[in-house]
């Protein structure tokens, strides 16, 4: 390690001061930087200085602590603690943000994104050139460039003219020059003196331009309190007809700050409204049946083939439409129910050359667990899926339109997006339901645009959906997050009377990313700036047991399954609540559904049984149902109905010839041959009992019902067809893998692995050589020595134990340099302690490139 008590020259050195615990906390907060892992702390230090690797990071910075680097990108470099306070509060001074810098500039020097001591703080050249004002990209600061950027272009004369204007004496050079107006600019005393003496139309120019932006346009011949301001050097001209304020003036009009409004805490997420826990639990699981009842009613109308898939992919929107007013709820909400499905795994497309979507294999064994199981399935589909079907409906960078269950609908940062609105709602006290608009402001802090602000945002609407969603799902109840919805992410559930958990899973620790430890830097421990508290996922394990916790506690509120229902006189069943899965399956084919809600309603119609008749039932056996479910006598009305359809039933029987129909009444065959309505079937006598038609079996049969006959199908035997619903799966599909948000957070175990690797590789890059060794390359090239002198000097180190420095080409050619102790030498062999791979290895002598000792300090 470096010298602590030598200030740092560069980052890679800075880093080198670092022990392995804040090493660890930079690698874990900006997992790009060991993918794949670098060869040395200068490799790791290049790197974290790269333009996307440092966007990432500032993208990723609160806001405080990206208005902290904001701040040094306009100080001098390098600038003091003192000016960067400075800078953040003005002459007046605040409180809050003296107390929060500490913390921010841990933040940015935890991910190298500054590095120094405090009396030479250095914000990394890349971070600089992308926070710093320019032309192209105006600083957020609303700062323009200093007196010595903006003068770069002008002449000496001119120069020489503002600083005579200024009240100066004149110098022999621009350089000199540039620094005594630069002086007079950071004078508050001067300064203000100097700006007492202008008329109120010029300060009244400098006060439109002092928050930015700072350049403004002139004409050729600009007014005389313009050019007043352009004289004293207040405004530079940059270019014909455009003139800027420097930035010394801008900060002395400002009182010294770099931003309008500094932000140092976070917003606070309030409540809107409180409801008691039980409610709010009530609530939510009353909406996780309905999300149950949802989805199984979208799975079974897609089970005997759903949709067709379009050419491009997805749904169409005529398709999407008709699921809407199936579900009966709005396109949208339609949306996302499909949408959470095929995130669960419970329907894809068949894959076959009509192509069509339909239920999967996995939807049969979902359907046979407990509800509360179901539900924690689709929650936790739900929580980690990166498709959004908020965007259905929106545009593509092409211009084309996002279909559902189409392309297109990945956002990566979707599951974190929702488990932090989430842990912000669990931050609240049980039953508190918070405001949108305190969780976007909450969320914007943690996360601002660099630029300017819009209020359409990606994350803002994510957000919105989340909230939308949670509430539609379940998770969340009356606006408040639910028991359950607490066990979902991992978090611990308050213990209540009527709210007991079950078992250990249901108390889980909450999974924050946090430093790992304090960052040092030379001999100074800085605290780290925990900032906002951005929730990381949990790994699968965790989140197995988080969704069991959750099912238990979910589980007790969901209602029972009844298993009876209640007839009516007007030909009506009412199902006072859920039904058992086999009682509502024979009544979906016996009855109509008229309506939905707390109670279904079911209508008996001669359609409908005899549909329950065409599946193989028989009369007796629709008696005995009804009798077996029914909490109230069996109405007279729907006795009749059953036996008078029933009794009709397979009167007349239908087979292919093209068609034909048989009877034993040659009556009702007349009957049909001399009603007008028959004519479409094109039917003739072929027998007393038979009837040809022109038609196919299907268009006979329901050209006959339409005239109110009841003919059954019967097969080339003469049986009777039993038609029953025959359900169309997928082969095996797996549920859609997330697209990840970048590179994913390394464990401790790659982060040990990872840091033992860079130590190793900077001790084979670092360690002093003998200058004297005519082996030791110039400009980091190989070391180059015969291979009898390799040999010699392997031998010899074997007996001394003397490390040695050696170059080494591996069978895929890659040439790398490292630290070795020779143990052995033998055929052609060397067995030798690796210090840069920290083991014992064994490397062929042929492919070592040469030998070099070692300074012995």
């Amino acid at each position: 390690m470096s010298n602590p008590a030598v200030p740092p020259r560069s980052l890679a050195e800075a880093l080198r001061a670092r022990d392995d615990v804040s090493l660890a906390a930079l690698l874990r907060a900006r997992p790009d930087l060991i993918t794949p892992v670098p060869t040395d702390l200068t490799q790791l230090a290049t790197r974290a200085g790269t333009r996307a690797s440092v966007v990432r990071a500032l993208e990723r910075l609160d806001r405080f602590a990206l208005q902290t680097a904001e701040a040094l990108a306009v100080a001098a470099d390098p600038a003091s603690n003192g000016e960067l306070l400075a800078l953040l509060t003005g002459d007046g001074g605040d409180p809050a943000v003296s107390a929060a810098l500490p913390r921010a500039l841990g933040t940015l020097r935890e991910q190298a994104l500054v590095w120094g001591d405090d009396d030479r703080l250095r914000l990394v050249r890349t971070a600089r050139e992308l926070l710093a004002p320019a032309p192209q990209h105006p600083s957020p600061t609303g700062l323009g460039p200093t007196v010595h950027e903006a003068t770069s272009g002008m002449s000496p004369g001119r120069i020489q003219d503002i600083v005579t204007a200024a009240g100066l004496g004149s110098t022999h050079d621009s350089v000199s020059a540039v620094a005594s107006l630069t002086a007079l600019f950071t004078d508050r005393g001067r300064m203000s003196a100097l700006l007492a003496g202008l008329p109120e139309e010029s300060r009244e120019v400098l006060s439109r331009l002092v928050w930015g932006p700072p350049y403004g346009q002139v004409t050729a011949e600009p007014a005389a309190h313009l050019r007043r301001l352009l004289d004293l050097g207040l405004l530079v001209p940059t270019a014909p007809g455009t003139v800027v304020l420097p930035r010394e003036v801008a900060l002395h009009l400002r009182g010294g700050r770099a931003h309008r409004e500094v932000e140092p805490l976070p917003p606070t997420v309030s409540p809107a409204a409180t409801h008691r826990p039980q409610v709010v639990d009530a609530t939510a699981a009353g909406q996780a049946y309905t999300a149950l009842a949802t989805v199984e009613e979208l799975l079974k109308d897609w089970d005997e083939g759903g949709p067709a898939v379009l050419r491009a992919g997805g749904l169409s929107v005529r398709d999407l439409k008709r699921t809407a007013v199936a579900l009966d709820v709005a396109e949208p909400v339609a949306a996302f129910w499909v949408e959470l499905a095929y995130a669960a795994g419970l329907l894809a497309s068949d894959g076959e050359a009509d192509e069509r979507y339909a239920a999967t294999p996995a939807h049969d064994e979902w359907l046979e667990q407990p509800p509360a199981r179901r539900w924690a399935h689709l929650a936790e589909a739900w929580l980690t899926a990166t498709r959004v079907s908020g965007l259905v409906g929106g545009r593509d960078a092409k211009d084309r339109t996002l279909s559902t269950l189409g392309p297109g609908l990945d956002r990566s940062a979707a599951p974190e997006v929702r488990r932090r609105v989430l842990t912000l709602l669990a931050g609240l006290p049980e039953g508190a339901s918070p405001s949108r608009e305190s969780v976007l402001a909450r969320l914007r802090w943690e996360r601002p645009l660099r630029g300017p602000q819009r209020e359409d945002d990606l994350r803002s609407r994510l957000a919105e959906w989340t909230l939308t969603e949670a509430e539609l799902l379940g998770v969340t109840g009356r606006g408040a997050l639910s028991g359950h919805g607490r066990a979902l992410l991992g978090a611990t559930v308050p213990k209540t009377p009527d709210r007991v958990p079950e078992g250990p899973g249901d108390k889980l620790p909450v999974h924050h990313r946090s430093t790992v430890g304090p960052v040092h830097q030379g001999s100074t421990v800085l605290p780290v700036h925990q900032g906002p508290t951005v929730t990381e996922p949990l790994s699968p394990a965790e989140q197995a047991t988080a969704s069991a916790a959750a099912a238990r506690l979910l589980a007790p509120l969901l209602p029972e399954p009844l298993d009876h229902v209640l007839l009516q006189a007007d030909l009506t069943a009412v199902a006072p609540g859920p039904l058992r899965r086999s009682l509502a399956e024979v009544l979906d084919v016996l009855a109509d559904v008229e309506s939905k809600g707390g109670a279904t309603v079911y209508r008996f119609t001669p359609g409908s049984v005899r549909r329950a008749l065409d599946a193989g039932q028989s009369a007796s056996d629709l008696h005995a149902f009804l009798a077996a479910h029914a909490r109230t006598p069996v109405p007279q009305p729907l006795t009749y109905l059953i036996d008078d359809v029933a009794r009709r039933h397979g009167h007349l029987r239908v087979g292919a010839a093209s068609a034909y129909v048989r009877c034993d009444d040659d009556a009702v065959l007349n009957e049909i041959l001399a009603d007008k309505r028959a004519a479409g079937l094109r039917l003739r006598r072929l027998a007393p009992t038979v009837l040809a038609a022109q038609a196919d079996p299907a268009s006979l049969l329901e050209g006959l019902r339409a005239m109110g006959f009841a003919p059954a199908a019967e097969s080339a035997e003469g049986d009777v067809l039993i038609t029953r619903a025959h359900a169309h799966r997928t082969p095996p599909r797996t549920a859609p893998e997330p697209v990840p948000d970048g590179p994913p957070i390394p464990d401790a175990t790659l982060l040990s692995a990872a840091i033992r690797a860079i130590r190793a590789g900077d001790l084979a890059s670092t360690t002093p050589r003998r200058q004297t060794d005519r082996s030791l390359p110039a400009g980091g090239e190989l070391p180059r020595t015969s291979s009898a002198e390799t040999l010699a000097t392997m031998q010899a180190a074997v007996l001394t134990g003397e490390a040695l420095w050696i170059g080494y080409v591996n069978a895929e050619g890659a040439a790398s340099q490292r630290v070795i102790a020779p143990v052995r030498v033998e055929g052609g062999f060397v067995t030798a302690y690796d210090h840069t791979a920290d083991e014992v290895r064994t490397y062929p002598l042929h492919r070592v490139t040469g030998v070099a000792e070692l300074a012995e300090e």
